[in-house]
């Protein structure tokens, strides 16, 4: 057992590492031309994805140091979660510049790229509450019910 968990944790710092070298390197330009215009939604990915690892390193030294219950049946969960929360970064990045969800009422660029990031962060550190939000927006903006997961959740 102590294996897979050294396996989780390599993993999970893989995905750290990659995704702040890939905050780093989009931040100083390194993008090509060409995908400059995704370079806001690539680092909202990117910064999504470094709050989603941080939320399982958590998990991981509470569950099996702090609180001594880990369990075998939440594996899987330590390596999709990462992945949840860089595109729960992306579509964030997506609701703000769609106006569906506000951040401020001015119009500063730099302060609104800002914004994205932080929301992106957010949504990477709490996906659950991430979206059920964007689900409460999409029954007032559209008149669509939550998905039957969310619905046994409350």
């Amino acid at each position: 057992m102590g294996e897979l968990i050294f396996i989780i944790v390599i993993y999970i710092l893989g995905l750290l590492v990659g995704a702040t070298y890939a905050i780093g390197s989009m931040a100083l330009g390194w993008l090509p031309l060409p995908y400059e215009v995704l370079r806001i939604p690539l680092m909202c990915g990117a910064i999504a994805c470094t709050g989603g690892s941080l939320y399982c390193l958590r998990a991981v030294y509470l569950n099996r140091c702090v609180h001594k219950r880990w369990d075998r049946d939440w594996h899987v969960w330590y390596f999709i979660r990462p992945i949840a929360s860089t595109v729960a970064g992306a579509v964030s990045y997506l609701f703000l510049k769609a106006g569906l969800l506000v951040l401020e009422s001015s119009s500063k660029s730099d302060a609104t790229e800002i914004g994205f990031f932080a929301l992106a962060f957010i949504a990477g550190l709490n996906v659950d509450k991430f979206i059920a939000k964007i689900e409460d927006v999409a029954k007032a903006v559209w008149g669509i019910d939550k998905s039957r997961s969310s619905q046994e959740k409350s």
